[in-house]
């Protein structure tokens, strides 16, 4: 009889987690998450508008995590000096090769040149390196 309980204690347990696991199964997060900046001196300091710490008086600065995310945002950079960056999509100052997106920023962008990797677009169109037609980006599972 007690193996019985315990057996059917075991079932219960997976059974509720494997539903609480689907339920999460594509849900979107829709929140708008907020910023954090913090203190260089102070570690504990942690305040969702830039400002000045309340112990130091110092300057507070995005944490690393969120300083990272806005760098990589829709930065252009050359395949050959990756000290080479910009906001916009141009050509190396030190080479004068054509900067490309980093690889996560082109996995967002809709449409690309088959000839011209470098070349992509959120809209369908043409390349305007080599005329042909712009391909869908495949959504990766």
């Amino acid at each position: 009889m007690k193996s019985i309980k315990v057996l059917m204690m075991a079932v219960l347990t997976i059974l509720s987690l494997n539903v609480f696991a689907q339920s999460k199964r594509n849900v979107k997060d829709t929140v708008q998450h907020a910023k954090i900046y913090t203190c260089a001196v102070h570690d504990t300091v942690a305040m969702k508008q830039p400002g000045n710490c309340p112990v130091c008086g110092m300057k507070l600065n995005l944490t690393t995590k969120e300083a990272m995310k806005m760098q990589a945002a829709n930065q252009y950079s050359c395949p050959m000096h990756t000290d080479v960056v910009s906001d916009k999509p141009g050509t190396c100052s030190k080479c004068g090769m054509s900067l490309s997106l980093s690889p996560k920023e082109k996995m967002k962008v809709g449409y690309y040149c088959p000839m011209h990797r470098d070349v992509v677009s959120d809209k369908a169109g043409k390349c305007p390196k080599c005329g042909m037609e712009l391909v869908e980006q495949k959504k990766k599972n």
